[in-house]
């Protein structure tokens, strides 16, 4: 029954999400990035990439984090073949690369925005910020739902994954 509430809560809170203005951020959930995914069916290709990136530990960590997250539909986007090829153990440290471009260290919510703004992703490399017609933009990712709040930071859902 817990897990059912909970799972009830964390869809609440994304459906609420697409729908809540930037100014009004969304209530924190009681769980942390990685839990959040996994109870998140969009987002199941993207638990499955940071299962076999070995960076579950990671993202529970202390944080806190600002996660990019590409849906199913976003990997699915990619080339035929690429998102098997990544999630090969000979291709880990690729994947972990690819991964870690979609984490910003801190906690960085849609209203602290700006257009060209630039942010140091894990992975090393920046990642660029464009805001017009009302959208944020992450390089070539549009988020979608912004402002999932969790225990260790914060998730912005986008609609492609971004390749340093």
């Amino acid at each position: 029954m817990k897990n059912s509430m909970r799972l009830f809560l964390v869809i609440a809170v994304l459906f609420a999400s697409a729908f809540t203005p930037k100014n009004q951020p969304v209530r924190p959930v009681d769980a942390d990035i990685v839990d959040l995914a996994v109870q998140t069916e969009f987002l199941s290709t993207l638990v499955a990439a940071v299962k076999a990136g070995d960076l579950v530990d990671v993202l529970k960590g202390e944080g806190p984090f600002t996660v990019f997250a590409p849906t199913n539909e976003a990997f699915a986007k990619l080339p035929a073949g690429t998102l098997e090829d990544l999630l090969k153990p000979e291709n880990k440290a690729k994947l972990v690369e690819i991964l870690t471009y979609h984490v910003v260290p801190g906690k960085v919510m849609s209203s602290d925005l700006k257009d060209g703004m630039k942010a140091k992703t894990a992975q090393g490399s920046e990642v660029t910020i464009s805001l017009t017609g009302g959208k944020a933009m992450v390089n070539n990712a549009t988020v979608t739902t912004a402002d999932i709040e969790a225990s260790n930071g914060v998730v912005h859902v986008i609609d492609t994954v971004i390749l340093p």
